[in-house]
């Protein structure tokens, strides 16, 4: 855990997310600020800033959050359509937050190349 990060005090329950999933490992929660009709947020629970941080241990954790991805979307009604699942990293990549997340989107057409 890290004292100054907002997913975290969103894991340790200081914030109170808006929680759609979740499991002893992984925290699935809508996005305050939208970008889409459906836009939740994947974050492991234990706290790893940036995707350069991942180790070989982390790859259970990592299909966790892709299968949990999969389950959200089958709930929020997104499934059939389909969604888009992406991680940001680092500024330039358009990441925030320094603890990895993946953002799922759906709900609307997503159009390539995004913004």
């Amino acid at each position: 855990m890290s004292d100054d990060c907002i997913f975290c005090k969103m894991v340790s329950g200081e914030i109170k997310p808006d929680i759609v999933h979740e499991t002893d490992n992984v925290l699935a929660f809508r996005d305050l600020n939208p970008q889409a009709p459906t836009h939740v947020l994947l974050i492991p629970r234990q706290h790893i800033a940036t995707l350069d941080e991942l180790q070989e241990a982390d790859q259970d954790l990592i299909g966790e959050i892709v299968v949990a991805a999969t389950e959200v979307a089958r709930k929020e009604g997104i499934a059939e359509r389909g969604y888009r699942l992406i991680a940001n990293h680092r500024a330039d990549g358009g990441q925030t937050v320094f603890h990895i997340h993946f953002h799922l989107l759906g709900g609307r057409v997503m159009n390539w190349p995004p913004g």
